[in-house]
């Protein structure tokens, strides 16, 4: 028997309960790595505002903008490393605390992306 995730679940708590079991928590004004609709994916399919970007806070990042804190503290790093893995974080940040439109976007990608693991 082979253990494989139930992927459609998976995608439903991320869009419907995720923001609720890791709410966004803000912070100052920072330096740090871009996340939610300021990168990719979504950065290309959403225009910039004039409000300042979220970001991670990092010594190492190359962004600046408002706190936003990430689902676990060691996310960065690992998105350093795995830039696959970054654009799924930043989907999920971006349905944590983006605006309708933003979440909307997000699902969509997620969604994809979810699909094209299924087969």
């Amino acid at each position: 028997m082979q253990h494989r995730p139930n992927l459609a679940a998976l995608e439903e708590f991320l869009v419907h309960g995720l923001r609720y079991a890791f709410p966004a928590e803000h912070g100052e004004f920072t330096r740090g790595m871009a996340t939610s609709y300021a990168a990719e994916p979504l950065r290309t399919l959403i225009p910039p505002g004039n409000d300042p970007i979220p970001v991670w806070p990092s010594i190492d990042g190359k962004e600046r903008g408002v706190a936003f804190s990430p689902l676990y503290r060691t996310a960065p790093l690992a998105a350093l490393r795995d830039p696959a893995f970054y654009e799924y974080l930043v989907l999920a940040d971006a349905l944590r605390d983006g605006r309708a439109r933003e979440r909307k976007i997000a699902e969509r990608e997620l969604h994809k992306r979810l699909g094209n693991a299924n087969a």
